[in-house]
């Protein structure tokens, strides 16, 4: 391998790429044009109603510490890597130019926003000592979760001061002559977003006039290929390709399901399943049946619906009602209802999943994903870890 310098951009590290399992055969992108990549849009809405207003102090105490510092959701999975050698498929072509159709530039690899911050005005109520003539007494009901913070998914990030004609520069070096540079192009392409690397792809097609995903597959080969062609994908044709890959030929890669179908958002699921049919003429939910089986199927049946409740106001009695039946379906009776968790993990929307969580360790004495450990195993206990 050579080594060549180039203007512009140092070398730096990047970030790890976390693999798919092997996958099956290779397969042929369908002419370019029949799938139209819409732009995605943001999470989920900002959460609705009012602040929790300062209750003011009782006179001579003063007020007590707010609520605690915000917590905020963990960011759902980055994107899988690329399959091993031997099951990428030719990559469709493109029209010069920007507007791909493919997702607007995002945090992370892939990835979507997240569900913008959240806050409680005036640090909560003062609290008043026990005892205290006036003093109300406390309320049953849970208080509110935690504040949601932004967040992102992944590690790759936009690049600051993208210059797309350099970096087509850089990979055309990489490529020219005898012997190719892979770290030159591993340093471009796996420090880019999904969006910038489109940019470079027609800038490289305009400055050279040549095809930069033929050309690096006429470079590359092996895990490296299929690592750098499936970085310039389109996030939502991966996840449809990825499922098709999943469930194709002699046995089924289950954990590509769970970390697609288990994290994805609404939107984003109704574009896979949308790209799954337009790209490779079949219907997702048919594949999942004929793949899977039990409870571990009726769980993936209901992620792929894309139908979770989006409303960010927390109903705190629906949170309790909910964590008395999770309860009473596992932990409070004698065998599982399963369909009691799968009703409830997969509709309900990630704030009321979080309030429900915590109503539930106070019933149960333990946190939820113990007794998800205690009640289930092998993939429905996965996919719903996956949920929670």
């Amino acid at each position: 391998m050579r080594r060549m310098s180039y203007p512009g951009y140092p070398p730096s590290g990047y970030p790890a790429f976390p693999g798919y399992p092997p996958t099956g055969q290779e397969s042929v992108y369908p002419p370019a044009g029949q799938y139209s990549y819409p732009a995605v849009s943001g999470g989920y809405p900002p959460a609705g109603g009012g602040a929790y207003p300062a209750a003011p102090p009782s006179a001579g105490y003063p007020g007590a510490a707010g609520y605690p510092a915000p917590g905020g959701y963990p960011a759902p999975g980055g994107y899988p890597g690329a399959p091993q050698t031997g099951g990428m498929p030719s990559y469709p072509g493109a029209p010069a130019g920007p507007g791909f159709g493919v997702p607007p530039a995002v945090p992370g690899f892939g990835g979507y926003p997240q569900p913008p911050a959240q806050s409680y005005g005036g640090g909560g109520p003062a609290q008043i000592p026990v005892g205290y003539p006036g003093g109300q007494a406390p309320s049953p009901m849970p208080g509110p979760p935690a504040a949601m913070v932004q967040c992102t998914q992944g590690t790759i990030q936009a690049a600051p001061n993208f210059d797309a004609g350099r970096d087509a520069e850089i990979l055309r070096k990489a490529m020219k002559g005898f012997g190719t540079d892979e770290q030159a192009i591993i340093d471009v392409v796996a420090n880019r977003s999904n969006d910038q690397r489109q940019k470079i792809k027609a800038a490289f097609k305009t400055m050279y006039g040549k095809d930069l995903i033929k050309d690096l597959k006429s470079e590359l080969s092996g895990n490296v290929e299929e690592l750098i062609l499936a970085l310039f994908m389109p996030s939502t044709y991966y996840d449809a390709w990825s499922l098709r890959h999943a469930m194709k030929g002699a046995g089924t890669q289950e954990r590509v399901l769970i970390e697609i179908l288990c994290t994805r958002t609404n939107q984003e699921i109704r574009e896979i399943v949308n790209c799954y049919k337009s790209e490779f003429g079949r219907d997702l939910e048919q594949d999942i049946r004929a793949d899977t089986s039990g409870h571990f199927e009726r769980l993936l049946i209901s992620m792929c619906q894309g139908n979770r409740d989006e409303n960010q106001t927390v109903d705190y009695q629906k949170a309790q009602e909910d964590a008395q039946r999770l309860y009473q379906a596992g932990e409070g009776k004698l065998g599982t209802d399963e369909s009691c968790f799968n009703m409830v993990l997969a509709s309900r929307s990630f704030p009321q999943l979080k309030a429900t969580v915590e109503a539930y360790s106070k019933i149960a004495n333990r946190d939820l994903l113990s007794s998800i450990d205690r009640e289930f195993s092998g993939n429905v206990e996965r996919g719903l870890k996956a949920i929670y």
